[in-house]
């Protein structure tokens, strides 16, 4: 059993690479906003300083999972609101103010079927998940 994915030991989640690329293919990545060196996704990447930088062009973003869950995503949804494109990969969480506060304002939610293996991880996640999709211009869901 992978320990770490039933606790929070970590709030890390390596991105499914299948995942990545698909979405990758629709929307043409050109900054990976959640990163680290071993685990960016995009040649231009941010890590550690991403919430104090400018986010721009076409972002990914596989935020940790933990309590800043929220601070990750307020940054997605202003940097749209300044012309940059950010699909997230979350956990979801339908009855938590971050979802209502900001991922009903995006423009697409997309409901992941099943539950996602992540990283290297030999079982699925204990939790659902969702791709959200903002964008400049705005969905009218408020």
């Amino acid at each position: 059993m992978n320990q770490g994915m039933y606790s929070s030991l970590t709030a890390e989640w390596a991105t499914p690479d299948w995942l990545f690329e698909a979405l990758n293919n629709e929307f043409g990545f050109t900054l990976d906003v959640c990163a680290t060196a071993n685990n960016a996704k995009c040649a231009d990447y941010y890590s550690v300083d991403s919430l104090d930088r400018p986010w721009h062009g076409v972002c990914w973003m596989n935020p940790p999972y933990g309590r800043v869950i929220g601070n990750w995503l307020r940054k997605a949804y202003l940097s749209a609101q300044d012309g940059a494109t950010v699909v997230c990969l979350i956990p979801s969480r339908t009855d938590t103010r971050w979802w209502h506060n900001y991922v009903m304002k995006s423009n697409d939610i997309r409901f992941i079927k099943g539950r996602l293996k992540f990283g290297d991880a030999v079982n699925s996640a204990p939790f659902p998940s969702a791709i959200i999709v903002f964008t400049a211009s705005p969905s009218g869901n408020v």
